[in-house]
This record gives structure tokens, sequence and C-alpha cells, in this order.
């Protein structure tokens, strides 16, 4: 049953072999690795006012959304062209963790990882998040916190399980919501303008009680100082979250990879910049407002430009909706990719590393969504208490990767190395600047978490690292080293006689052993009456020994046992072999073998101690007769 519903959920199995007809081509990619930047494009305008209206009177607030924007976009040029030169230094993929690792060392390379996982994490959070606030303005349901955290667990559920089936079928199922939102931004924008140059572009209404209530909680300043004017920066920075996923993952496009990975950063970052510079032009025409729990600026704004809630604004509405969950695809490509690579370098689990039946690596993905489901109960799906989380991590890694490649640039002095590292300056001193801040600012209100997070992770990576480590100087063997033979005690344990003991007791036979006990725990005098004359009747010549336990403990008086026959010969194996039953249908299994599986836990735990587990089939064909019972 369990592999009929896997293979219903995730597929047939691909082999190795055909892994290279599993990479994508740029139309896909641009799906895959830039619907996470695409889509900040919904939400970063707000996150801006949200900083401004704080601070600054309405509607004055709202004449620094284009300065903010036009520096944004800046910031991204430079980012954009700096991971360019990462794609053709670095096409093995790892983006920052990789520059970091190969230019400054291991500790800011484990800084740059951890910084990147966390980002990857808060971008499923963020993103499903805000695509449940997008539909909830349509439907006014905001205000629901339950039914917000209900409907991104479900939307979790689906990004987990469709991008479980591979990268390329998740990415062409996925490559819909995203061109839509394109579309549909486009028309958007497009209508918004041209009704703006002919006046017929008015400005929000309705929004009077939200600005009385800014107005009332909040000292307002006749101009906004420098401060909020950065911090407000670096919410809209946010924009530039998912730049580096391509340099992560140009190991997933058709060759030649950098070429193609190339072309798709630099379509996703034109895209990306002319429509957040866009959306910010036309919010200050038309003058929205931060409305918490309410209506999102985008759909403010959607409601003047389509001249109320007619089809075309719920078709922005639910493009705005998809892609926002779709832009959890980013993470859910580089995520595993990034992990395994940190796993391969023994910072993380090993299992990581390990590719599934579909070729992704299933085991990170389906730690990412148990991440990122964690966060959107905690935070209730609430994207203004999930950003400050989010920008500290982006920047961090932008901040190390633009640092990396000055570093690459000095050591290489490739051709027009002077090009670049002019360029890499200018994005570190900018994006470390951003860092600064985005941690200043918002400190009190969440950047704490991931400074504090991001420290402690790096920590648990050099931890499993020592691990790794100390294991293979344990196992190491020297060249011509020899193992010396060994005795070898063998153990069956036995409740009764049955035919499950009995091919217990003839597997173990088969092992040759020095010697063979069977070994019996009885609590009354009657129990252990009773094995003896099972023994006698059916002619047993194995040496049985009973082992009385009044308080009718199974595990603890075959651990003394165990823990004698160990001091009689220090150096000897004891291999106790467990008799258990093979049942035809998963639910009887909870029945049985509950008694085996606790004694093989307590028992792998202790030096030179094997167990083997010996199944009995107890189907139909094992009726009476069927099989010998003299051992």
């Amino acid at each position: 049953m369990a592999s009929i519903f896997k293979r219903i959920v995730v597929g047939k199995p691909i082999a190795t072999s055909e892994e290279h007809h599993q990479r994508i081509g740029k139309p896909t990619a641009l799906a895959v690795f830039a619907s996470d930047a695409i889509s900040s494009t919904a939400y970063a305008t707000e996150e801006i006012l949200l900083v401004l209206m704080t601070a600054v009177a309405f509607p004055q607030s709202h004449q620094y959304l284009v300065p903010i924007a036009i520096a944004a976009v800046a910031l991204l040029t430079v980012v954009g062209i700096s991971y360019t030169q990462t794609i053709h230094a670095y096409p093995d993929g790892g983006g920052a963790y990789v520059v970091s690792r190969e230019n400054i060392g291991r500790t800011p390379s484990l800084v740059a990882g951890a910084s990147l996982l966390v980002d990857y994490t808060l971008t499923v959070a963020v993103s499903i998040s805000s695509g449940v606030l997008a539909i909830g303005s349509a439907f006014d349901f905001n205000h629901n916190a339950l039914l917000r955290v209900g409907l991104a667990l479900l939307f979790l559920a689906i990004m987990c399980f469709g991008n479980l089936r591979g990268l390329k079928e998740s990415g062409r199922i996925f490559a819909v919501p995203t061109y839509s939102y394109v579309v549909m931004l486009v028309l958007f924008l497009g209508l918004g303008f041209y009704k703006m140059f002919t006046g017929d572009l008015h400005q929000v209404t309705g929004n009077e009680h939200i600005i009385k209530e800014f107005a009332e909680n909040h000292k307002l300043a006749s101009s906004a100082a420098l401060f909020i004017i950065l911090r407000a920066f670096s919410s809209g920075a946010v924009v530039l979250s998912g730049v580096e996923a391509i340099s992560n993952g140009v190991p997933a496009f058709r060759k030649p990879e950098s070429k193609n990975a190339s072309q798709t950063l630099f379509l996703m970052c034109s895209i990306l910049g002319l429509s957040f510079l866009g959306i910010s032009t036309m919010a200050h025409h038309v003058k929205p407002v931060f409305d918490e729990g309410g209506q999102t600026v985008i759909s403010q704004m959607a409601r003047s430009v389509f001249g109320g809630t007619n089809f075309f604004y719920y078709a922005l509405q639910f493009s705005t909706f998809a892609v926002l969950v779709m832009a959890a695809n980013t993470a859910y490509a580089d995520f595993p990719r990034l992990s395994s690579l940190i796993a391969r370098d023994g910072y993380l689990p090993r299992q990581l590393a390990n590719r599934g039946d579909r070729l992704v690596f299933s085991n990170g993905i389906l730690v990412l969504s148990g991440m990122a489901a964690v966060l959107i109960i905690v935070f209730r799906a609430d994207v203004s208490a999930l950003i400050p989380l989010y920008a500290v991590g982006v920047f961090c890694g932008f901040t190390l990767s633009q640092f990396g490649m000055v570093r690459h640039h000095l050591k290489l002095r490739e051709p027009k190395w002077r090009q670049g590292l002019a360029i890499n300056v200018l994005g570190c001193v900018a994006t470390s600047v951003v860092l600064a801040v985005v941690i200043i600012s918002k400190f009190t209100i969440g950047a704490w978490i991931p400074v504090v997070v991001i420290p402690m992770i790096v920590l648990l990576l050099l931890r499993i690292r020592r691990h790794y480590d100390k294991i293979d100087r344990r196992m190491a063997a020297s060249p011509g080293e020899r193992v010396r033979r060994r005795t070898n005690t063998v153990i069956v344990l036995v409740g009764r006689v049955t035919k499950g003991s009995l091919t217990a007791i003839a597997y173990a036979r088969s092992l040759n052993p020095d010697r063979l006990v069977a070994v019996s725990v009885v609590s009354t005098p009657e129990e252990q009456e009773r094995i003896t004359q099972q023994w006698e009747d059916h002619q047993i010549t194995v040496e049985l020994v009973t082992l009385y336990s009044p308080y009718r403990e199974l595990t603890r008086p075959i651990l003394r046992y165990v823990d004698e026959l160990d001091d009689q010969s220090e150096d000897d194996f004891i291999t106790v072999v467990v008799p258990e039953f093979s049942l035809e249908h998963w639910w009887q299994q909870l029945l049985h073998n509950q008694s085996a599986l606790v004694l093989r836990t307590r028992l792998r735990g202790r030096k030179n101690t094997i167990v083997t587990s010996v199944p009995f089939h107890a189907d139909a064909s094992a009726e009476p007769d069927a099989v010998a019972t003299s051992p």
C-alpha cells in the first residue's frame, strides 16, 4: 500500500543514466528559479509603505517610493552582474557557499551556507503566506489567522509533493502561474500608465480610517530622516531575494549550462527591475496605504486601475496568489541542492546528499517543508512578521558572495578582472550597508532571530563535521591491517517453541558458532516447566537457559545475561538472534514484534554485540505440517 501510494504521488523511478534528460531549458528555468524574485514585486512596495507611513505624514510618505525603488533597482543591477560572473566562474553551482569556500575560508562559507538555508526556508514561508494574503484580499478573510495558516499548510504540502516528482516535471507544472502573473502584471502596468498619462487614474479612496489610525498612533515627522529612508530601503530591498538562486542551480540547466543560466538571470533581473519600478511609480500616483489584515497594496491599485472588482481584478489577484505560492519552488530547487553540497563536505547529515527516486534530493525537500511549516505555524502566516527575518539571510549571502568574488579577481586576475573587481567591491559595500541597516533597524522586531540562529547553525555544522572526522579516524584501517579471528557465541531468544523459534534455531546453527544457547525469560515456575517440557517434547538438542524475572521484565534479564557472557570472554562476539513474525498485512505488525523491537534497540548499543532478526512468514502457506518441525 505504501509503495502504491508513493508511486501515485511521486511517480515512477528515474534511472541515474537519465539525469541529463531531466535538465531544464530557459523557459522552464525562469519559472523555477525566478518565481521567487519576480513574486517579490507583489509585496516589496507594501513593505516600504509600512515603514514610511509610520514616520511620514500621508501623502508625503509616497514621495520616497520612486527614489527608493530606483536605488533598489541600481543595487539589483550590480548584484545581477556579479552573479553573472559567479555563474561563469563556478559552473558547478553552489553560489555564495562555494564562492566563500574557495576564496575566503571554511567559517565564512558556513556562514554563507547557513544564511542561504535560512533564506530558502523563509522564502517558502514568506511566499506561501503572501499568496494566502493575496487571495484573502479578494475574499476578505485575512483577519482569520486560523484559516490563513490552514491554507498556507495546504499549499505547502502541494509544493512538497510536486517537487518530489522531479525538477523538470514540477517546473513545467508550476510555470503556468509564473507566466500568468507576468502577463497580468504587464496588462496591469500598461493600463495603469496609460490611465496615468491620460489623467484617468485616480487615487485610492476609502482609506481615511487607516490614515487616521496611523496619524493617531505615530508621531509624524515633516520629512523622513536618513535612518527611516534606509530602513524603508532595506524593507523594499527584499525585491532582490532570489537573485542568487540561478547561481546555486547552474547544473540543472541544459548545456551550455553557464550561458543558459546567465541569460536566464539577465531576463529575470530585467522583469524584476522594470516591474518593481513600475509598481512603485504607480503607487506614488495612486496613493495606496498599508492595511494590515485588509487589502494589499496591489489589490488597492488593481481596483483603481481596472475600475473595481471585475474579471481583470480577480485575474490579477489569482495570478498574484499563484505566483507567490509558486515562488516557493525556487527554494525547493535550491535548498536541497545546496544542502547536498554542504553534506558532501561533511557539514550536514550525509543522507541529504542522496538523490531520491526522481533524481531530486528528496530528503532536503522534506526537511525544507518541515522547517517552513514550523515558521508558518509560529508566525501565523503573517508576512510582515516574517520579512524582518527574511532580509538578514538574503543580504548576508549577498555580502559574502561579493567579497568572495573580490578575492577571486585579485587571486586569478583573469581578462577584464578590474571591471569585475570594481562591480564586486561596489556590490559588497552596498549589500553590507543594507545588511547593517536591516540588523540595526529591525533588531527588536525580529531581525535578532536570524542573527542568533545563523551562528547557531554554523556551530551545528562544525559539530557535525567534527563527528564525521572523529568516526573516520576511528574507522580508518592502516595498509595491510588484519583483524584476527574471534569466537562467536550465539543466543537465540525464545518465548515458546513455535515454527518461528525453530527457524531461528536452524539459522543460528548455520552460523557454526563456538557456542549456541537458547534463552527464555520466565516469571513463574509454571512457565519454566512449560518451556522445559516443550524442549523435551521436540527433542531440541540446543542448550536451554531460563532466566527468572519475578517482575515480568524482559529486556533487563537478557541484558544482564549477555553482560555475564561478555565477562567470560572479553574479546568474544555475541550474536543475539531474535525470531519475528512476517505477516500478510501491515496493520497486523502492530499486534506482534513489539518486544523484539525493544530488545533490538537496547542490544545494538552494546559493544561486540550483533543483533539478527529472523523473520518467519506466518501466512496461509504456514499451515500445520507445511514445514518440518525438527530443528
